[in-house]
């Protein structure tokens, strides 16, 4: 799987500029519904649902990286969007570190196995210090787009 398949481009938030987790949740999922992958009426169930999960341990997996997901049903198909966060954000990640890379994560409910293998795509790239540090230092939509597609490709 690649990032290119599930990663919303008009979504991606190059510049968060929050100081919660709960408010980059949020802002991540508006940006979902703003590029049209969830309607108007499931946004908040969705960030209820983000937060539930993130009530039974936090997404922040360390190295300055957290990816909050869920499943929904009212999503056809795995979506996902990206953010920035250039002055950290405390997302209490396992190693007490500030989150400066989000990735966000949505499935339909019955499609476990995309959600596994995008949250698998995701963790592998970001494993990789060169991905995360040129991700740090993209400043537009179109540098993390034209980042991810080259880490598709094993270009970085």
């Amino acid at each position: 799987m690649k990032l290119t398949e599930f990663v919303v481009p008009d979504a991606i938030i190059p510049d968060l500029a929050v100081d919660t987790k709960d408010a980059a949740i949020r802002a991540m999922v508006s940006s979902l519904r703003q590029a049209g992958k969830i309607a108007d009426e499931h946004e908040e169930n969705i960030v209820a649902a983000i937060m539930k999960r993130e009530e039974l341990g936090s997404t922040g997996i360390g190295r300055g990286v957290a990816v909050p997901h869920t499943k929904h049903p009212s999503v056809d198909s795995l979506v996902a969007t990206v953010a920035v966060c250039n002055d950290g954000l405390d997302f209490a990640s396992l190693d007490g570190e500030d989150v400066y890379i989000l990735f966000l994560l949505v499935s339909p409910p019955d499609r476990p196995g995309d959600h596994l293998r995008g949250l698998e795509t995701i963790t592998r790239h970001l494993k990789n210090d060169d991905f995360c540090r040129f991700l740090r230092q993209s400043r537009t939509q179109e540098d993390i787009v034209e980042l991810l597609a080259e880490a598709d490709e094993n270009q970085i």
